[in-house]
């Protein structure tokens, strides 16, 4: 059904959701957005869904046309995989937000090949197959997948869910990570294993510390270098080419160490005013920053950067072995006078900085210390991926020259397999265990099944480290409809209790994934968790406040002995595991869950995107009746944002993926100053900062 509006065929349901909001932009009537939900479904998905008699009939025509692979069905009778759909329907899922059926179906159904472009699935068939398939066969596996998933306990990341089981799909798989090494072969192969990962649809992310920096030698030929800025520019040009089909833009980052000869020349790139000769314009940007340089700003001390090619010609160690660990080489390098090197101001640079986030977002910082301080593996964490979450080892690769007959060196990259838990569905349901092991099962089924052959180095880390990343969402909206307040005492203690217990049990899947297979990660036997060291300090966290002690009273919180009976069976069955846990902005399946995303504070209590020729309205969950307790992450003090994040840090073995939101009048000594504090408060990455134009109207509840 369409409503005319002027020159313009609208639907209803886009009428009826803008009708939230007032001319003025003030919310007029939340409950407009249910009834959007309920036009949308009626007059659009109903009538444009295929119509089959029976789940046979369903089924036999989405494998015969092309549309579902056969193999993962041919593993299950036909009653069994009808067993799991009747548990999805049963559920009688119905979507709160017209946002989160509107983005499901846009985005995640399938629809058909032909012109009519009708839905073949609804949400609840999505859901089977990705349960059925990652089950692998185990009908009773499946059967508690399909639960969570149909509860909404967790969702599998984009890839996931949009290309599970589908004959004709992309990988499962969110995103990469790659070194690159100081030689034009390994750029060339880099920037074609970029592209080649970005047409697949994932994110890449480089790191460009080994690169010789610009006016080093090459075959002992001075100053012809031309450093990492011509490298970040065909990187640049490569994600804007490989760009998914039109589908949307490729999307990289490059990230530099701050010890690196280059990295005025590698931040001038995101300057507004930069030349278009440097000016890099979609690629995102990273630095990873020692704590070194934090003591020497401290100190207001001369900073060195280093030359790398210099430096591996000394030590015969890539740059970026060497620059993650200044506090051990620093001195070294600056007193070895074969390394090449200059001075720089650090002030001066952290100004720059902080004046860039102000302007552009960028960079994205990463604590290098306070990454590898709490890396429980052996090998160093250099950089990190897009959305600042991913933290994992890498070992660079060395391409060979072919005309000689020589082999390649194949190191470790890394690959993103991710899901994320709904915080208010799982401590609601009392299901944290089971949500957590579920999406654990989910992707190490995604691990198993994903073989990014052409990247050899992304391959070998996938089949020997098996490295996941559960996230969180819902967080901001579950503490608004408990009416507790962002950051207050009560949040801290939820936090702190409920990431115990999710770090907890994804331990004690890996631990018996390990057992069950006698597989443990490449490495483990170098790690802290091996020695047990890992688990010191670790132990029961009870709640503190009554609140929460109110909320966790029918929950199981592992206890002291738990945990110790947890430590000894890691140590003698090991983990299948290197990495378990990261918490991703995760923006797009947080609407089709209709929950806030990641952990971060709301910027709306009313969001707005603009799809086609139409705005969309997502009004905040519990928004009708504790819209008052929501507050903007622009107006909200910024340190309790950081002592948020910084509680669950403790808990996550990666990292957590955090914007700064500040307006217009924060200066950048104020900014440098959340940058020290989230330091300080053990912060591993800082993402975007995000600047919006001050308004006199700046309180998001108060609109309510």
């Amino acid at each position: 059904m369409t409503v005319q509006n002027k020159s313009n065929q609208i639907p209803e349901w886009v009428i009826l959701n803008n009708q939230i909001l007032d001319g003025d932009g003030n919310i007029k009537d939340l409950n407009k957005d249910k009834e959007a939900v309920r036009s949308y479904f009626l007059n659009h998905v109903n009538k444009n869904t295929q119509f089959f008699h029976s789940l046979e009939e369903k089924i036999e025509y989405l494998t015969e046309n092309g549309y579902y692979e056969t193999e993962f069905l041919d593993k299950y009778d036909f009653e069994e995989i009808r067993e799991v759909y009747d548990i999805a329907y049963d559920a009688k899922f119905r979507f709160p937000t017209y946002m989160g059926a509107f983005k499901f179906y846009n985005d995640y159904a399938m629809k058909s090949n032909d012109s009519r472009r009708v839905y073949l699935e609804r949400y609840e068939d999505r859901l089977s197959i990705i349960a059925l398939y990652h089950a692998d066969g185990d009908v009773e596996l499946a059967k508690r997948l399909i639960k969570s998933l149909i509860a909404q306990d967790f969702t599998p990341a984009t890839p996931t869910l949009l290309n599970t089981g589908k004959k004709k799909r992309g990988e499962f798989v969110s995103c990469f990570l790659l070194e690159v090494d100081d030689s034009l072969n390994d750029i060339a192969r880099v920037q074609e294993f970029a592209m080649q990962l970005s047409k697949l649809g994932g994110g890449v992310s480089i790191n460009l510390t080994n690169l010789r920096a610009k006016g080093e030698s090459i075959k002992d030929i001075p100053n012809v270098a031309k450093g990492v800025v011509g490298v970040a520019k065909l990187l640049d040009n490569a994600f804007r080419y490989a760009d998914q089909m039109g589908q949307r833009q490729g999307a990289g980052a490059v990230y530099l160490n701050v010890f690196h000869s280059d990295i005025e020349d590698f931040l001038s790139t995101k300057k507004l005013n930069a030349d278009d000769d440097v000016r890099v314009k979609t690629l995102s940007m990273g630095v990873v920053m020692p704590d070194k340089m934090i003591e020497l700003a401290r100190e207001d001390k001369d900073m060195y950067v280093f030359y790398p090619h210099t430096v591996y010609q000394e030590y015969g160690i890539p740059f970026s072995d060497i620059a993650i660990d200044m506090d051990k080489w620093y001195e070294t390098l600056v007193n070895n006078p074969k390394v090449r090197k200059r001075k720089i101001n650090p002030r001066k640079l952290f100004d720059m900085i902080a004046q860039l986030q102000g302007e552009s977002g960028y960079p994205y910082i990463m604590y290098a210390d306070n990454v590898n301080k709490e890396n429980p593996l052996a090998d160093p964490i250099k950089f990190s991926n897009l959305c600042t979450e991913i933290l994992q080892p890498s070992i660079v690769s060395h391409y060979a020259n072919y005309d000689k007959h020589t082999e390649d060196e194949i190191g470790l990259d890394i690959s993103c397999n991710l899901a994320s838990g709904h915080m208010g569905n799982m401590i609601k349901n009392n299901s944290i265990q089971e949500t957590v092991f579920a999406a654990m099962e989910i992707m190490n089924s995604v691990s198993e099944k994903t073989n990014i052959s052409h990247v050899p180095a992304v391959a070998r880390a996938n089949r020997i480290m098996h490295s996941v990343g559960f996230g969180i969402m819902g967080h901001h909206g579950f503490i608004a409809e408990n009416f507790i307040s962002y950051g207050s005492p009560e949040d801290i203690d939820l936090i702190d209790v409920f990431f115990n217990i999710v770090n907890y049990h994804s331990l004690v899947h890996s631990m018996e994934k390990a057992k069950e297979t006698g597989v443990k990660f490449y490495g483990f036997e170098r790690s802290k968790y091996a020695d047990g060291s890992y688990f010191n300090d670790r132990g029961q966290v009870l709640p503190q406040t009554d609140v929460i002690k109110t909320m966790f009273e029918s929950i199981d919180i592992p206890t002291d002995e738990d945990w110790a009976q947890l430590k000894q069976d890691v140590i003698e069955h090991g983990l299948y595991n290197s990495n378990r846990l990261a918490v991703a902005p995760n923006g797009s399946i947080a609407y089709v869950m209709s929950a806030t995303p990641s952990l971060t504070p709301i910027k709306q209590i009313v969001e707005e995107r603009t799809y086609g020729n139409s705005k969309t309205y997502f009004p905040m969950p519990a928004s009708d009746v504790a819209g008052f307790m929501y507050e903007s992450a622009y107006s909200m003090d910024k340190y309790k944002i950081i002592d948020v994040i910084a509680t669950a840090q403790k808990h996550v073995d990666q990292g957590i993926s955090f914007e700064l939101c500040i307006t217009s009048d924060e200066t950048t000594r104020s900014l440098q100053k959340y940058y020290l504090y989230a330091h300080y408060q053990g912060i591993k990455t800082l993402y975007y900062t995000r600047t919006k134009k001050l308004n006199i109207d700046e309180c998001e509840s108060c609109a309510v």
